[in-house]
């Protein structure tokens, strides 16, 4: 008798061969997924203080400090103050992570080419709109559950 696997094992296993994978198409540039990450948040929300992109990626303020750090020592971002808090550092790319960011977009897009091998263009549709669903189910189930 072959077992199925379940949802949440089958999601977890593919998203952890993605990023096996994105990890073994990026090794030579010698960053770690989570610096990646934190690159990737970073240009969707630029500006933004280090406790929110901490929010927005839904880890510790300390984990993201640790990893920003390193990535402010290879000049790949900057703190800025800002404008009307001294108090408060801004998260911003410099352009040396720019150009890692387009390098990063084709080995991801490489990466999920990879994935998506055989699987016609109406099932990839049907797929990403079944997993917005869930996504969505998923986030209102989260809200309302904090609420009771």
């Amino acid at each position: 008798m072959t077992i199925k696997p379940t949802l949440g094992f089958l999601l977890h296993d593919v998203s952890r061969l993605l990023r096996k994978r994105f990890e073994q198409r990026a090794k030579d540039i010698g960053l770690t997924r989570s610096q990646w990450q934190t690159l990737a948040y970073l240009s969707r929300c630029e500006g933004t203080k280090q406790a929110g992109l901490a929010d927005q990626m839904e880890i510790e303020p300390i984990t993201l400090a640790r990893v920003v750090d390193k990535l402010c020592e290879r000049g790949l971002v900057e703190r800025r103050t800002d404008a009307r808090d001294r108090r408060i550092k801004r998260l911003f790319l410099t352009d040396v992570s720019r150009s890692l960011l387009d390098e990063m977009r084709i080995i991801g897009e490489a990466t999920r080419m990879d994935a998506l091998q055989g699987v016609s263009d109406a099932d990839r549709t049907r797929l990403f709109d079944i997993l917005d669903t869930m996504k969505t189910n998923l986030l209102g189930a989260c809200r309302s559950s904090a609420c009771e």
